[in-house]
């Protein structure tokens, strides 16, 4: 399975576009976004361009209220951190790396996405990755997303401006 992560999108719609525009061409099955969507209107046009399963955090600069986020069945809002379980892997989700301890105090992980930073990093702690996907918004650090593929528990960081887009 194919899991695209991506974080830190600061309402960069054409950004989005562009991303999905790729992902949607390129058999991925489910969607992680890490915090900083940023307001309702990039909400709804995420719920527009996406409608497989999406789970996703809240991150500091999110200012949409809960009653703005869609109520689809395929949506899954964790809060501002958490765990999850897709195709057998354990995943650990926050936004800042502030909260990283709290997600591992729920059980171990796999593998741990955080974003905030805006700055694509991955590291090996005992037999956890941290991993952060970068910023789609492409600020301070060009515009990136990650693939997770859960077979072979690894991932590909890829840079918005080197994909071919059809």
């Amino acid at each position: 399975m194919t899991i695209l992560i991506f974080s830190d999108v600061h309402d960069n719609l054409p950004n989005l576009k562009t991303c999905f525009n790729w992902v949607n061409n390129n058999q991925v099955d489910v969607a992680i976004f890490l915090g900083d969507l940023t307001n309702a209107d990039t909400l709804l046009e995420l719920a527009n361009i996406w409608t497989k399963d999406l789970y996703f955090i809240q991150g500091n600069c999110d200012n949409y209220a809960p009653i703005d986020i869609p109520s689809y069945p395929q949506w899954h809002n964790i809060g501002r951190y958490g765990q999850i379980i897709i195709d057998k892997r354990h995943i650990g989700l926050c936004h800042e790396p502030s909260f990283q301890e709290a997600v591992l105090k729920e059980g171990a992980v796999e593998v741990l996405f955080y974003g905030h930073t805006h700055k694509p990093w991955q590291e090996q702690i005992n037999h956890m990755w941290l991993v952060n996907p970068g910023t789609l918004g492409g600020i301070y650090y060009p515009a990136s997303f990650a693939l997770y593929d859960t077979v072979n528990n690894t991932w590909e960081l890829k840079i918005l401006s080197q994909l071919a887009i059809l």
